[in-house]
């Protein structure tokens, strides 16, 4: 797989996901371990992979429903946890706008676009609180005035505004985000 920029780019491995759980007699085990069954990608966007590790209605779930792809937003009075890989943005932008129409035409149709005037290719907003975790190489998290590089380690807390990623870099990014349902 190649790119946006030069050389060539590998894919990221698929995330394991381990679920703990309490048998009938209370003693807790493990019931999952292995690699995440969620897994979406994009055909318009190479090297794009989304992976729902888990989503839930309420508090405590017993249903795993990670593997229902239902778009960008958990459900009414719940959350999701996943992981989106972030190939390297085209250089181009009618390509790089071609790429974030498949996503936000995909598999989050869902998410309210911005207009035209948008500061950068697929801003959007969800009514949600999102924890964004970076966990391999590095993305810019763009809002309507400013942008921050986020690298390794780094944490944004997104609570409902307009925003989009761009990966600038030549690496694969890695980010896990929980989304929170937050609709008034």
């Amino acid at each position: 797989m190649t790119g946006g920029g030069t050389g060539v780019m590998m894919a990221l491995p698929v995330p394991r996901r381990i679920v703990t759980a309490n048998r009938e007699d209370g003693r807790s085990y493990i019931a999952e371990d292995g690699p995440s069954a969620s897994h979406l990608t994009v055909p318009g966007r190479p090297g794009y992979a989304i992976y729902n590790l888990w989503r839930m209605t309420g508090l405590i779930s017993e249903v795993d429903s990670a593997l229902e792809q239902t778009g960008i937003h958990p459900p009414i009075g719940g959350n999701v946890i996943r992981i989106v890989d972030f190939p390297p943005s085209p250089k181009d932008p009618e390509a790089r706008r071609k790429q974030f129409a498949a996503t936000f035409g995909g598999p989050f149709k869902d998410a309210r676009l911005d207009g035209a005037g948008s500061r950068a290719a697929g801003m959007h907003i969800t009514q949600t609180v999102d924890y964004a975790v970076m966990l391999q190489g590095e993305i810019v998290a763009l809002m309507d005035e400013g942008e921050v590089i986020m690298k390794a380690g780094d944490v944004l807390i997104q609570r409902g505004t307009y925003h989009a990623w761009e990966n600038r870099s030549n690496e694969m990014a890695r980010i896990v985000f929980v989304l929170i349902d937050a609709k008034p």
